[in-house]
């Protein structure tokens, strides 16, 4: 009996030791093993690594408990391929450890976040994030600045540089990368119509473009509506009256445009809110209805309060004339539509002067002082004050008015 009780403990003893055995071979080193010949038949040949400071930065990002309310996964759903794009590939991460996928979204996926929002506007998020998005519930990071948001401590400096990795490798890849790993992924068809179907790897709504097309808006609009779109999404940057002085305008390079200073047709207005505006700041409003745009459209145009317009001398439009033909229309295009012969070397397009008027204040100013954080350089060391004046009142000549 005894005898009998001791080999049914021991007989239990070697199950259940075996039974652990088979577990952890069938459900960590089995899985790992098919996980990582995967990773390499789909990743590309050389995939970047992390730098030092990037490195760094993503220490910063596992430390400040950013994978709490961000993950970085592209799940294979549906939702969540059209709200972000591509599904995420292994190979995405090959470098992680730990990974940093997350589970909880409180914040935005950020997998291809690097694309996404220049960084200016990531350090002046990551400084006063409500000063930027009226509704954010972020914590701000204030202690990785020294005291404003454009005078960032080197572990803000790292943990942007880390930020702008997010999705870089597999945009890097190219077309070429996503057919070696479509070819290679062991996977069902409709996994693969996720994860590599999709028109945009980065279907971001926010993602700033330097050209596309854009839809007409309406002349009229909620004016409710469109104020309270304004206050949430817009005044942060521009202010509550368009003057460019909101919260989160202090750590913009190029600052935000002061609404009230200029004249917008409607299609300049439609332009700028669909494709936003690349190189600055600016994010993309595609993610809004036309109507709620046509209506923020309304109150930005209600921010320019037209003023009177003086009769020019013919010599003073003849010397306009020409300085902007000498000086200008390189960029700005011959009839002033921001389309000259060297506008395409441009990160931020020049402006279209026949879409938006400058108020003759603002014309002067970017003539004197330049426009800082954009191409526009002073004129005030090449040009008298005369032929100052004179470009100021010809390039307002361009606006074309109305829509």
């Amino acid at each position: 009996m005894k005898r009998a009780l001791r080999m049914s403990y021991l007989v239990a003893g070697v199950a259940g030791i075996g039974f652990f055995v088979m577990s952890v071979l069938l459900l960590g080193v089995w899985p790992g093993r098919v996980l990582e010949q995967q990773i390499r038949g789909m990743s590309p040949d050389h995939p970047l690594r992390l730098t030092a400071s990037e490195q760094r930065g993503r220490t910063i990002y596992a430390r400040e408990g950013c994978a709490y309310c961000h993950t970085q996964q592209v799940r294979y759903v549906p939702n969540d391929v059209a709200r972000f794009g591509a599904a995420s590939l292994a190979w995405e991460t090959i470098f992680d450890y730990p990974h940093l996928w997350g589970t909880r979204r409180i914040g935005p996926d950020l997998s291809r976040e690097g694309a996404v929002r220049s960084a200016d506007w990531q350090l002046s998020h990551l400084y006063s994030p409500r000063g930027l998005v009226a509704d954010s519930v972020m914590p701000a990071f204030p202690w990785l600045f020294d005291g404003a948001p454009d005078r960032p401590r080197q572990e803000a400096q790292d943990l942007l540089a880390y930020l702008e990795t997010l999705g870089r490798n597999r945009a890097l890849a190219g077309p070429e990368g996503e057919a070696r790993a479509r070819a290679a992924c062991n996977c069902s068809d409709d996994e693969k119509q996720l994860a590599f179907g999709s028109p945009a790897l980065n279907a971001s709504p926010s993602i700033a473009r330097g050209q596309g097309g854009y839809p007409k808006l309406s002349e009229s609009g909620d004016p409710n509506r469109g104020q309270q779109l304004y206050s949430s999404n817009c005044a942060g940057c521009h202010g509550l009256r368009g003057e460019g002085d909101g919260p989160g305008a202090a750590g913009l390079h190029p600052r935000p445009a002061n609404l009230s200073e200029h004249d917008y047709t409607l299609d300049r207005l439609g332009s700028s809110l669909w494709n936003g505006s690349a190189g600055t700041a600016m994010p993309a409003w595609r993610d809004l209805p036309i109507e709620d745009l046509s209506a923020l459209a309304q109150v930005v145009r209600g921010f320019h309060q037209a003023q009177p317009e003086p009769a020019l001398p013919q010599d003073v439009l003849d010397l306009g004339s020409r300085v902007y033909a000498a000086h200008c229309a390189q960029c700005h295009g011959e009839n002033g539509a921001g389309d000259g012969s060297a506008a395409g070397q441009f990160p931020i397009a020049p402006t279209n002067f026949r879409a938006q008027r400058p108020s003759l204040a603002a014309s002067l100013r970017a003539l004197r002082n330049g426009v800082e954080g954009t191409p526009m350089a002073p004129w005030t060391s090449q040009l008298s004050e005369a032929e100052l004046s004179a470009a100021a009142y010809f390039v307002r000549g361009f606006f074309q008015g109305g829509n």
